[in-house]
């Protein structure tokens, strides 16, 4: 993964854990639910961007670089693309 790619992608998984604190804080202090399944469900869509990025760029790094092996090429970005689509 590339510097700015990677700073990015650090940068938005130090935001999700600031978020999980603050929900553990929320659960402490007995905050509404709504409010906590409000901040679980933005921790969950960061997460899934998170590993939108790092396939994204498996993917960009698999057609820059292709293997020697067309069925392993084949496969790796097969395996990337379920990814994209498994949830």
């Amino acid at each position: 993964m590339e510097q700015p790619e990677q700073k990015k992608l650090l940068n938005r998984l130090r935001r999700t854990e600031g978020q999980i604190r603050g929900i553990q804080k929320m659960i402490e202090d007995e905050k509404e639910c709504i409010d906590i399944i409000t901040q679980l469900s933005a921790v969950r869509s960061s997460i899934d961007r998170a590993m939108g990025l790092i396939v994204a760029e498996n993917l960009k790094y698999c057609l820059e670089n292709p293997e020697q092996d067309p069925t392993d090429q084949a496969q790796k970005m097969q395996q990337a693309i379920h990814m994209i689509i498994k949830k």
